[in-house]
């Protein structure tokens, strides 16, 4: 199943099946965690054709390629990689916002309050009139029908949804505006000349790498892209929330500043860094940044030949192409916390997500391999490149590879051995302390990857750009 996986990547990079020949794909097959969808064989096929990609640009710098090979546990366990680092051999915290979770509504129905960051918290409780108490939640939530409880929520700027079916979700008017896309495209902007990769030993040496996303889908795709050798820089700012762990899991190989760019002097500065960068990764939702001057087109001015790499919830079109959203929200709307909690109750009764965080880790994967892609042109054809691809229409394509059979779902481990945790991590030096992580997954065979840089603090680095690294 993870070659079948793999040929649905192909087209987007404008490759035949032929290449599947080249990726080695261990490990077995689904299940490997608990659920019916096909996480572990998708996480391999997205790594193998980034392998694949960055394998090509190998190959433009020396004329060699590379063996590329991916182990499907490993790549499974990458989906939660969060849960699995230590602060000076100590576990680090991972929990949730206590009101944050699925609740039944007064139609007999679910309802998905997303309250990790304080604005949305504060805008489901401002809807539902209540302090933050997960009884007088419950029994808030438990006064409103499902959808009336979405839609004023998201009237809030808050950010959850009702539970569906996939059946309905199939039916809903966003779904079929997905359905409408391609996974992911990537499509030239605006012309310019031929670019050269910049000097360097590894694949992405001298690539740089502007990440403005936050979370764990667009800060995967940056980390990703570190691995592989580029200098990637994470612009946040102070007002903005952040969910700590997480920094700590996708801030690998990354110079991380502040540019608070509701100021015209930080604004001016990120331009500054943008005229000397060749990636640029946003995770806004439509149209947020292009009211800064920030737009694909506006920045392929600024800086022809950048490759612009964009990230949201629900895609670009349709009726939620504004809407915020997660990957907890996509599960929650698409219909999988449905079967999932069909198939795998969980110690509370109704919807339960998937074991990993499968759509935010995918798409990374995928913005990475697209951004490889798109730099492997700009080299070869010229022009600025956009990359643009949503939660949604990831989640929609972890559903198309079909479930896996219930009579295969019996006695499934909830967890990997200690003996594999500990051969697929490593141990960073940072500022925080002794950070214990999962390496990267992906193998290669001249230029195996790995972060130069350790996790550092939000706003570690000045917003200045050092030499390119070699």
């Amino acid at each position: 199943m993870s070659n079948e996986i793999l040929s649905t990547l192909l087209p987007l990079a404008g490759w035949t099946d032929e290449r599947t020949k080249e990726l080695s794909i261990t490990g077995g097959t689904d299940p490997i965690l608990p659920t019916s969808f096909r996480i572990g064989e998708s996480s391999a096929a997205a790594l193998g054709a980034l392998g694949l990609a960055i394998s090509d640009l190998w190959e433009t710098r020396t004329g060699r390629r590379q063996e590329v090979s991916v182990n499907t546990r490993r790549a499974t366990a990458s989906l939660r990689s969060g849960k699995y680092m230590q602060m000076d051999e100590a576990g680090v915290s991972t929990e949730r916002n206590s009101v944050m979770g699925v609740y039944p509504t007064k139609d007999g129905r679910w309802s998905y309050l997303h309250c990790n960051f304080p604005n949305h918290r504060a805008a489901a409780l401002s809807v539902l009139g209540v302090s933050e108490d997960r009884d007088a939640v419950t029994k808030a939530v438990a006064k409103w029908d499902a959808l009336d409880l979405e839609e004023a929520i998201i009237e809030a700027k808050g950010a959850g949804g009702m539970v569906r079916t996939m059946e309905e979700w199939a039916t809903h008017p966003q779904a079929a505006a997905i359905a409408s896309l391609p996974l992911m495209e990537i499509v030239k902007v605006a012309d310019s000349p031929p670019e050269p990769l910049p000097e360097g030993s590894r694949p992405l040496s001298g690539v740089r790498v502007l990440d403005l996303t936050r979370v764990l889908a667009g800060p995967t795709c940056a980390r990703t892209l570190a691995e592989h050798g580029a200098d990637v820089m994470k612009i946040t700012a102070a007002h903005l929330p952040n969910i700590g762990y997480q920094e700590y899991d996708t801030g690998h190989g990354k110079l991380n500043a502040q540019l608070d760019l509701r100021e015209d002097k930080n604004l001016e500065t990120l331009r500054g860094l943008v005229r000397k960068t060749d990636m640029f990764s946003q995770g806004y939702r439509p149209g947020t940044l292009g009211g800064r001057g920030l737009s694909p087109e506006e920045l392929a001015e600024l800086r022809p030949g950048i490759v612009y790499i964009s990230l949201c919830a629900f895609s670009h079109v349709g009726p939620w192409a504004s809407r915020r959203g997660f990957d907890t929200v996509v599960q929650t709307v698409s219909g999988i916390t449905s079967r999932q909690g069909d198939l795998f109750p969980g110690a509370t009764p109704g919807p339960q997500f998937y074991p990993v965080s499968a759509i935010d880790y995918l798409t990374g994967y995928l913005m990475a391999f697209g951004g490889a892609v798109a730099l492997k042109r700009r080299v070869h054809e010229g022009g600025s490149w956009l990359v643009r691809i949503s939660l949604a229409q990831v989640g929609r394509w972890l559903l198309s590879h079909g479930e896996i059979p219930e009579s295969d779902l019996k006695n499934v481990p909830d967890e990997f051995t200690p003996e594999e945790i500990a051969n697929w991590s490593t141990v960073s030096e940072t500022p925080m302390g002794k950070l214990g992580h999962l390496a990267p997954v992906l193998g290669l065979s001249e230029t195996p990857p790995r972060w130069v840089r350790p996790s550092v603090p939000l706003g570690h680095h000045d917003p200045v750009w050092p030499e390119r690294s070699k």
